[in-house]
C-alpha cells in the first residue's frame, strides 16, 4: 500500500527535517525533483518554452528554483508573479539563471508549472490566477507543484476554480486530496519525490493491485465448499429480478464455495436458470449480502440476516433500513453511492460528491459500520479511523447492476 498524510502530519515532518538541514536544502531537493519531471515531459529542454505561475509561498519558491535549473539547461523560462511578493531566494536564483519575469502569459508555451498555492491554500484561485490560466494554450503540459492549486490537500475538496494538471509532483508524501475525487481528477499522474521525511503511521492508504491480490483468500488443497465460505444472498424483487442474478453471480465469481439465495419466486427462478450451482432456500451461511433490488422486503431481510450473527454486506434498499436499526454486534459493510449516503446522513448529494472523504469517514463513525463509498475513487472507511482508497475506478462500471455485483463480491 502507499500511505497518504494530511497537512498537519506533513508539516510536522517537514519541520523536523528543516531543523536538521542547512537553510534551503529541503527546497533544493524538491526543486530538483520538479525540474527532472518537467524535463522528462519536455523531452528536449534546450530551447523549450516554460512558464512558471508563482504564488507567494514555498510552492512558488519550488517553481522558481526548478525554473532556474531548467533555464541553466537552455530552456526559455518566464515567470508570472501572481502575488504581491515572491520567495526571495527563489526569485534571485531564477533571475541569475537567465529567467525573466513577465506581466502576462506568453503566447507560445510548452510547459506550465503551477506554483500558485500550497498545501495550506484555502478556496479557489483568485481572479488574476484564473485569467492567467485562461491565456495558456490547451496543448501545453501543466505540472502542479505538490498539488494542483485550488485543491484541498487533506480532503480533495475543490472550492471554486482549481488547476487541472497533467502531472502533479508531490514532495515527501502523498496527500489524500490527490487520491480522492474531485481532487484526484485535477491531479493527473502523481509523481512522488522523496525528500527524506520521517513520517508517522498513516491512517489513509492507497490500495495497489498487489495488496488486493494478497488479501484474497486462497483455497487450500483440502478445502471444501464450507471452508471456502457460504454466502447468503437476499436480493432482488418482483420489480428488480435481475439484481438477484447479478448479486449471486458476484458472490460466485468472488470465490465463495457455496451461495444460498433467499428471495421471491420470480427472481429465484432466474437465479436457478443462470446459476444452477446456487442453492435456493434458507440454511447455514457465513456471511450475508442483503438489499440489492430488495424493494419493500429489504427491512425484513436485514433483520433476519443480522439475527444470524455473521458479517453482513448491505446495499441499496437495506441501507435506510439499517440506519433505523440499533447497532448490531456483527461486522457490517455499507456500500452506498453518493446519493444513498446523502440520504443516510441527511446531506446534499452534491456536497457528498464534493467532500467524499469527509462524508465517508463521518458516516462510518456515526453508523458504526465500515462504509464503502462507491465512485470514480472508492473510499473505504472504518469506524476506527482507518481509510483505504481505490483509485482505479472507470466509467465502464457506471452501469445499472454493477453495484449488485459488488455487493455479492464483498459478501464472498
Amino acid at each position: 500500500m502507499r500511505s497518504a498524510y494530511d497537512v498537519h502530519q506533513v508539516r510536522a515532518a517537514e519541520q523536523l527535517l528543516l531543523d536538521r538541514l542547512p537553510a534551503g536544502a529541503l527546497m533544493e531537493r524538491a526543486a530538483a525533483g520538479l525540474a527532472a519531471t518537467s524535463a522528462q515531459l519536455l523531452g528536449r529542454v534546450y530551447g523549450s518554452r516554460v512558464l512558471l505561475l508563482v504564488g507567494s509561498g514555498n510552492n512558488g519558491g519550488d517553481a522558481l528554483f526548478a525554473g532556474a535549473l531548467l533555464a541553466r539547461r537552455g530552456a526559455v523560462v518566464h515567470a508570472l508573479l501572481l502575488a504581491d511578493r515572491a520567495h526571495g531566494g527563489g526569485l534571485a536564483a531564477f533571475r541569475r539563471s537567465g529567467g525573466r519575469v513577465v506581466e502576462r502569459a506568453p503566447a507560445a508555451v510548452e510547459l506550465v508549472v503551477d506554483g500558485i498555492l500550497g498545501i495550506g491554500g484555502r478556496g479557489g484561485l483568485g481572479d488574476r490566477a484564473t485569467t492567467a490560466l485562461q491565456e495558456i494554450p490547451d496543448e501545453a503540459w501543466t505540472v502542479a507543484v505538490d498539488l494542483p492549486s485550488g485543491v484541498d490537500a487533506s480532503t480533495g475538496e475543490v472550492d471554486g476554480v482549481a488547476v487541472t494538471a497533467d502531472v502533479t509532483v508531490t514532495f515527501g508524501a502523498l496527500k489524500p486530496g490527490l487520491l480522492v475525487d474531485p481532487g484526484a481528477g485535477h491531479a493527473g499522474v502523481v509523481e512522488l519525490v522523496d525528500i527524506g521525511l520521517d513520517l508517522p503511521t498513516a491512517t489513509t492508504q492507497v490500495l495497489l493491485a498487489s495488496d488486493v491480490a494478497a488479501m484474497l483468500p486462497r483455497a487450500a488443497r483440502e478445502s471444501d465448499k464450507y471452508r471456502r465460505g457460504v454466502v447468503g444472498v437476499a436480493a432482488g424483487s418482483q420489480q428488480y429480478t435481475g439484481a438477484a442474478v447479478l448479486c449471486t453471480g458476484g458472490a460466485l465469481q468472488g470465490g465463495a464455495g457455496m451461495v444460498r439465495y433467499v428471495g421471491d419466486e420470480a427472481p429465484a427462478a432466474l437465479v436457478r436458470q443462470r446459476w444452477p450451482e446456487v442453492v435456493v432456500g434458507e440454511g447455514r451461511v457465513q456471511a450475508w449480502a442483503v438489499g440489492s433490488g430488495g424493494g419493500e422486503d429489504a427491512a425484513d431481510r436485514l433483520r433476519r440476516a443480522l439475527a444470524d450473527g455473521v458479517p453482513v454486506v448491505l446495499d441499496a434498499d437495506a441501507l435506510p433500513a439499517y440506519a433505523e436499526q440499533s447497532r448490531p454486534d456483527v461486522p457490517v459493510l455499507l456500500t452506498p453511492h453518493a446519493g444513498e449516503l446523502a440520504r443516510l446522513l441527511g446531506a446534499d448529494r452534491a456536497d457528498v460528491e464534493a467532500r467524499r472523504l469527509h462524508h465517508a469517514t463521518h458516516a462510518s463513525r456515526a453508523l458504526g459500520a465500515v462504509v464503502l463509498l462507491k465512485g470514480s475513487t472508492t473510499v473505504l472507511s472504518h469506524p476506527d479511523g482507518r481509510v483505504r482508497v481505490n483509485p482505479t475506478g472507470t466509467p465502464a462500471l457506471a452501469t445499472a447492476g454493477s453495484g449488485d455485483v459488488l455487493a455479492g463480491l464483498c459478501g464472498a
